[in-house]
């Protein structure tokens, strides 16, 4: 039995994206998050995903969505964040279902002041709704870790209560993430924020498995964004278990009733990976790497192939050799797409994630 016994390829709606992170946790594997900001990667990460065999989660940030429109759209009502959002769940439903492999296709990170962009996804999905009978997205993050515990869980809330009716995932945020990403910058936050409490968790749990089971929690164990020297990042995994432990006793032992989340994985070891996945990991956030790693492809051609990449004409083979077909953005766009579809394959072995259809 795989993957593909449980649900279908192509982008996952409703109840299909639970029961694809009900299967990761029972068979203790979990799915990798890649942030993409074009058609290009998105490709890449699909392709990766078909060649191994695995599903795979797409995923937009607010400053990745206004890229996908284009940077020369304003952003000041986050409108080329929504829009760019809305094309990017567009291509990847056209390509998705081609690639054979099921797709969570997913919004990252929004924070209080990024609101408005959640509300124009969300209501995409409404409209979406309306005319195909499932929502645009599969799901949808909300960070509000920087807020109360109180004001976080109402607001997830308020907005689940609207999301679950179109069978929409919700991602919440409790503890913070430290680090810098797209604009959100954590570097100076209390380190006790870093580590979320087992009570903290469950009360999450409580106020929103009571609107609907579609839902994940990313807690907070010491995770970081970006990638530092060993030593400057401290991640103990090992707390999950505890959160998994306190929710089962409040429940009458119902076992790993959490999904949780992995975000600041970039730059994990892999015995900290396997220790998340064990207690209960469906998901984990990988970014930093990968972009990286789409840069590496096109720096290598660029370096490689420099002799060939002054002119449009006169190459080290000759002065009247043409140079067309190493400057065409095909090529060596592609370089960046083999290194970035590589990157993709190893997170998706650490994390158990392969010939899993």
């Amino acid at each position: 039995m795989g993957v593909l016994d449980v649900v279908p390829a192509g982008v996952l709606t409703g109840d299909n994206v639970r029961k694809l992170f009900e299967y990761a946790k029972e068979q203790q594997f979990a799915i990798p998050a890649i942030n993409v900001t074009s058609s290009s990667t998105a490709n890449a990460v699909l392709e990766a995903a078909r060649d191994i065999k695995a599903p795979i989660i797409l995923q937009v940030s607010q400053g990745g969505s206004a890229y996908f429109a284009g940077k020369g759209l304003a952003n000041d009502r986050q409108q080329a964040s929504i829009l760019g959002a809305i094309a990017a769940a567009h291509h990847i439903r056209t390509v998705a279902k081609e690639y054979g492999v099921p797709v969570v296709l997913h919004s990252d990170h929004c924070a209080h002041k990024l609101l408005p962009w959640f509300d124009g996804m969300l209501k995409a999905d409404e409209e979406y709704f309306q005319r195909h009978g499932e929502a645009l997205f599969s799901s949808h993050m909300l960070d509000l870790s920087e807020e109360s515990k109180e004001d976080n869980i109402a607001t997830c809330v308020q907005y689940f209560k609207r999301m679950a009716p179109l069978g929409l995932w919700l991602e919440m945020e409790i503890g913070i993430t430290g680090g810098e990403e797209d604009g959100v910058d954590n570097t100076g936050v209390d380190n006790s924020k870093l580590y979320t409490q087992p009570e903290d968790i469950f009360d999450v749990y409580s106020a929103l498995s009571a609107v609907s089971p579609n839902f994940s929690i990313a807690a907070a164990f010491g995770n970081v964004h970006g990638v530092y020297k060993p030593g400057n990042v401290k991640l103990h995994p090992e707390l999950l278990q505890k959160h998994q432990v306190y929710a089962e006793e409040k429940l009458n032992g119902k076992k790993k009733p959490l999904f949780l989340v992995f975000h600041g994985g970039s730059g994990s070891t892999k015995e900290e990976i396997k220790t998340a996945v064990t207690n209960g990991v469906v998901k984990m956030n990988v970014d930093t790497d990968t972009q990286f790693a789409y840069l590496a492809g096109i720096r290598n051609f660029v370096q490689n192939k420099s002799g060939y990449l002054q002119t449009q004409v006169g190459n080290p083979e000759g002065a009247d050799k043409p140079n067309k077909k190493y400057y065409d953005p095909r090529v060596w766009v592609r370089e960046g797409e083999k290194t970035l579809s590589a990157r993709v394959k190893e997170a998706c072995a650490d994390l158990g994630n392969v010939d899993r259809l």
